[in-house]
């Protein structure tokens, strides 16, 4: 097995990139007093939707289809991360000091002409730049936008969902968003506890929203239109970071057009071999099923090139959950999220159709696809 440091142009994704700011910036020191994920944590909704500032890393996470009154279709994504640099508060007396950061992506697919943006934002967390609110506000979390964009980034809490907006002037793109459960949420992993690895510190507490009614308002390329749709919410907040064999991962969010909703994650090591896979489908009333390794089978079956990174990532998948057997397809190939705000930061987070062997759509969904790049091996 090769060493990771053979790899110095890997792309980072979410995860890696929020593991990457905290273990560069926070002290060694305080590597034991955050608390960890647990088998079984006793959650207390709706106060967990808001930060657990307790851990070291956490992330709001909203992927969706969205389409205008004309037929235009739209992916798009929206994430906060709140990053952990210290358990305790700063004793300095200043405004400026913090123990967390907040971050921001955001990206939409123009499905109709294959464009692709994206947007970035990273905040130390304070009262002019950003911060998490504190249950009951509706406010979850807010920060200011790019540079050069006087509107806000802010999640809000509506009473039974979410709320949520973003805007860069540069980039040419906003939406306003507003979001009403359609299934119950649910516990990804038994009571919420999502195994990430074979050590039981390899774990973080996970919970989704897989179908979201989704309407509001969305600007790209100068054009602004109400959207409907469906999103997919995902809530993640743990302590431990992947482990030194693993390089990243490929995440799926199926929603099928018979009410289930599948999500699946394989981890893959240095050589592009899976290290350790999991996942789970809801049934149209919400029933949750836990999948192991073994119930579930996904292979890439083409490839895309970024013409930007050189990275090359998987594009067509064949998926096998208990027999069932689908093809996961891209609507665009070109759905690289690249960052500015820190360096290599790259990574593949696109809209996928669902269809079974003949070719028939049976459903819609989102991959996310970390740690591909010069170096490493596609495929799983």
């Amino acid at each position: 097995m090769q060493d990771r440091r053979d790899f110095p142009q890997q792309g980072f994704g979410m995860f890696q990139t929020v593991i990457l700011i905290s273990m560069v910036i926070a002290s060694p020191l305080f590597a034991e007093e955050w608390r960890t994920a647990q088998p079984h944590y006793p959650w207390s909704f709706p106060q967990d939707h808001w930060a657990r500032t307790e851990y070291k890393t956490e992330w709001w996470y909203f992927t969706g289809h969205l389409e205008t009154a004309t037929g235009q279709k739209f992916g798009y994504q929206f994430t906060f991360f709140r990053v952990g640099l210290m358990p305790q508060k700063s004793e300095l007396n200043s405004e400026w000091a913090t123990n967390q950061l907040i971050m921001g992506h955001a990206a939409i697919s123009n499905l109709n002409d294959t464009t692709h943006v994206f947007s970035e934002v990273l905040y130390r967390t304070t009262p002019l730049l950003g911060g998490f609110g504190v249950f009951p506000d509706t406010l979850i979390a807010w920060s200011r936008g790019p540079t050069g964009t006087a509107k806000k980034w802010t999640l809000q809490w509506n009473g039974v969902a979410f709320d949520f907006s973003m805007a860069d002037n540069a980039q040419d793109m906003a939406f306003e968003l507003q979001t009403y459960p359609q299934k119950p949420l649910i516990l990804q992993g038994p009571n919420g506890y999502s195994r990430k690895g074979k050590s039981d510190n390899a774990a973080s507490q996970y919970y989704s929203f897989t179908r979201l009614k989704t309407q509001g308002k969305l600007t790209v390329g100068g054009e602004t239109a109400v959207v409907t749709g469906a999103s997919w919410m995902d809530k993640e907040f743990g302590s431990n970071q992947l482990g030194d064999h693993q390089t990243g991962w490929d995440w799926f969010s199926l929603q099928l057009n018979d009410g289930r909703d599948v999500m699946l994650y394989i981890l893959r090591d240095s050589t592009g071999a899976t290290d350790y896979a999991r996942g789970t489908w809801s049934d149209a009333e919400g029933r949750v099923h836990h999948l192991s390794r073994g119930d579930f089978d996904v292979r890439a079956t083409t490839y895309w090139k970024s013409p930007n990174t050189h990275a090359q990532y998987p594009t067509t998948w064949q998926v096998q959950i208990n027999g069932q057997v689908w093809q996961v397809i891209a609507m665009m190939a070109n759905q690289e999220n690249r960052g500015s705000r820190i360096e290599r930061l790259f990574y593949w987070e696109g809209a996928v159709s669902v269809r079974d062997l003949d070719g028939k759509q049976v459903g819609k969904g989102y991959v996310e696809l970390t740690g591909y790049g010069t170096g490493m091996r596609p495929g799983i």
